[in-house]
């Protein structure tokens, strides 16, 4: 059967975000199903002349054309590979077709060349439909937008022209055409082809927002993030094209057996027509049991065995925001038994939120009220403490103040002028100068107790008195308990948490999501050095992290995934997954998804060898019939591939998230 899985398209072509809306692929857009077509048109034309008593010269130029439409190209792809010093299978199915027609049978030879054409034809259309489902993201988005220019101005510009920092509008009911962040405007965003979510997301200033989703009743402006050709869906289809290209170690196992088992198998042929010659057995009878047994001897089904599922697999994770680099990896992660997670952006949010408002009851000051003047003086910062301070004051809808003479003293904090007050807002080791007065000591006292329990302690300040003190920690994610008890069910025993952060803040966080071993205050080579006791103890083990400080762990671990949106360039280059959506619960998706994948390579072999072996022993054993021969061997090559993309379905990609969520 046909050995290239799928054939893609040139990059340039799957990376044009204007192109317009392609459909699955036609039948007889493929040039195998056309030769395919016209080889049965040929047959069934020819086969009802010869059954009629016509002369032969007017159905066998029909059944040569036949032999030539169906049986050119796998006869000139096995020619090609005979140069190359490779046997193909293909080619010994186009010598049994011939050698059936040397011996008078030239209709069960055309029958063969029919079926086997057929079989082709569909296998192409599968593997094209398992293209179509990955390239067909990319169809989503528009080919032009709308961009707005520094004097206010509107122009409509190809979405292939939009660079990094561009605005762009977009108005109710159009797509959009770049992945970017909401600058201003609310409205809801259909993404289900994107995330999968089943219902429209509301967006608002700041959120994240992807090319190719469908915008509701509000008017957007967007700032553009992402390049073109760097967009959510262009990654997800590069990454698995370059899957594609890969080969798992039991498909190139299956492939270093297969050139000795065509040898073999000719050998074995050239025996099963010789020793009955050699007994006095007729000529023709011989060697039709010699080309039967060639052709239902053939291991097409055992070679497709194993690449369908591992790519289907790769295209149905990358649909829903697990990218995986490769066919090798997908396999890999099936057979995981340890998983070690970092803490900060992996099972936290990995950005700071104030989680405590302590104003001192002497300061007179509400909780608003010190937020907002903390807010205020925070305000003209660009440092992430000083962000999550003036984000919870908008989260709660306070109203702040313009900062006068601000200044920023990086380890120290800030100071500005708020409504006639000298604020100073930073860290209360370095405020407090060592203040012995009794609102020193209380403001010690609750910073102290802040960062015992994990968080980060913010000291504010008004004329030089110490006014209240906000807490500020990472926010654990809400599926972070889910996600570990996911896959210390997959794997049978519970995570390992391997982190550089302080002892207290990742126990008080282990015990949060329930893990109980946890190693902590740990140098990225720290990192490396528990991995790799776990592996010397005979585990496969997973680690998951976002940091530059992770990608030394993510090298050394048997298997590496990376959180995409708030990873480090370094981690996803060296990662061998990409979660881009930072939805940790596809982690144990993904691995029960690998799981059926390396399940359903199981399957297809067994199906192989009993159709194989079954087929053999018949042809061996008594007498099977050429074309009944032909249907066996093509319909198991055709069960087994079909079996396999069965994982594009979406329902494969929910049966794997309930199986992670057990």
């Amino acid at each position: 059967m046909p050995s290239t899985l799928i054939e893609h398209p040139a990059p340039a072509a799957l990376a044009r975000p204007g192109a317009a809306p392609r459909r699955h692929t036609r039948v007889f857009a493929l040039p195998e199903a056309r030769w395919a077509a016209a080889a049965t048109v040929l047959f069934l034309i020819a086969l009802p002349l010869q059954l009629t008593g016509a002369s032969a010269w007017s159905w066998g130029p029909l059944y040569a054309l036949a032999y030539a439409t169906g049986g050119w190209e796998p006869a000139w792809a096995g020619l090609q590979a005979l140069r190359e010093r490779t046997l193909d299978v293909d080619l010994l199915m186009i010598v049994a077709a011939l050698g059936a027609a040397a011996v008078g049978q030239v209709m069960d030879g055309a029958l063969l060349i029919v079926i086997f054409a057929t079989s082709g034809a569909l296998e192409a259309l599968a593997t094209a439909r398992t293209a179509d489902s990955v390239r067909g993201l990319l169809d989503l988005a528009p080919a032009t937008a709308t961009r707005l220019l520094d004097d206010g101005t509107e122009e409509t510009v190809p979405t292939e022209n939009l660079a990094v920092g561009d605005t762009v509008l977009v108005r109710p009911g159009e797509r959009i055409g770049a992945d970017g962040r909401v600058l201003d405007g609310t409205s809801e965003v259909d993404q289900a082809t994107i995330t999968g979510e089943p219902l429209p997301v509301p967006k608002e200033i700041g959120d994240e927002v992807f090319a190719g989703t469908l915008n509701g009743s509000g008017a957007l402006r967007v700032k553009v993030d992402r390049d073109a050709s760097d967009s959510v869906i262009a990654r997800i289809v590069q990454m698995v094209e370059e899957a594609s290209e890969t080969k798992a170690p039991t498909q190139l196992f299956i492939e270093k057996v297969e050139q000795r088992y065509s040898i073999g198998m000719v050998i074995a042929t050239l025996a099963v027509f010789a020793v009955p010659l050699a007994f006095g057995a007729a000529f023709t009878g011989s060697l039709l049991r010699a080309m039967t047994f060639m052709i239902v001897a053939s291991p097409c089904a055992v070679v497709l065995a194993t690449m369908p599922p591992l790519l289907s697999a790769i295209a149905n994770a990358g649909r829903h925001g697990v990218l995986v680099k490769s066919a090798v990896v997908m396999e890999r992660l099936g057979q995981v038994d340890t998983v070690a997670l970092d803490k900060t952006g992996t099972l936290t949010e990995g950005t700071p939120r104030v989680t405590d408002i302590r104003p001192l009851a002497g300061s007179h000051l509400t909780e608003e009220e010190l937020l907002a003047l903390a807010a205020a003086a925070e305000h003209p910062s660009e440092h992430p403490l000083a962000r999550a301070v003036v984000d919870a004051a908008r989260t709660r809808g306070l109203a702040l103040t313009t900062a006068e003479d601000f200044t920023s003293t990086p380890g120290i904090g800030v100071t500005a002028t708020v409504d006639g007050r000298a604020v100073a807002v930073g860290a209360p080791a370095r405020l407090l100068n060592d203040a012995d007065d009794a609102m020193s000591a209380w403001a010690t006292t609750v910073a102290g107790d802040l960062e015992d329990d994990g968080g980060t302690a913010v000291l504010v300040e008004a004329d030089g008195v110490p006014v209240g003190v906000l807490g500020i920690a990472d926010r654990l994610r809400p599926d972070a308990a889910a996600t570990v008890a996911a896959l210390t069910a997959l794997t049978g025993a519970a995570p390992v948490l391997v982190t550089g952060d302080n002892p207290c803040a990742a126990a008080r966080l282990a015990a949060e999501v329930g893990i109980a071993d946890v190693r902590a205050g740990l140098l990225p080579q720290d990192k490396v050095t528990a991995v790799k006791e776990q592996e010397q103890a005979g585990r496969k083990v997973l680690v998951i992290g976002d940091g530059v400080n992770d990608a030394p762990a993510l090298a050394a671990a048997h298997t590496g995934i990376a959180m995409g949106r708030a990873g480090s360039d370094l981690a996803l280059e060296t990662a061998d997954a990409v979660i881009v959506r930072d939805e940790l619960a596809t982690v144990p998706a993904v691995v029960a998804l690998s799981r059926r994948a390396r399940g359903l390579v199981v399957q297809n072999l067994v199906i192989a060898a009993l159709f194989i072996s079954g087929l053999v022993l018949w042809d061996l054993v008594a007498t099977l019939p050429l074309p009944l021969g032909v249907l066996g061997h093509e319909g198991s090559t055709v069960i087994v591939g079909l079996n396999g993309l069965r994982l594009l379905r979406e329902t494969a990609w929910t049966k794997a998230l309930a199986e992670g969520r057990r």
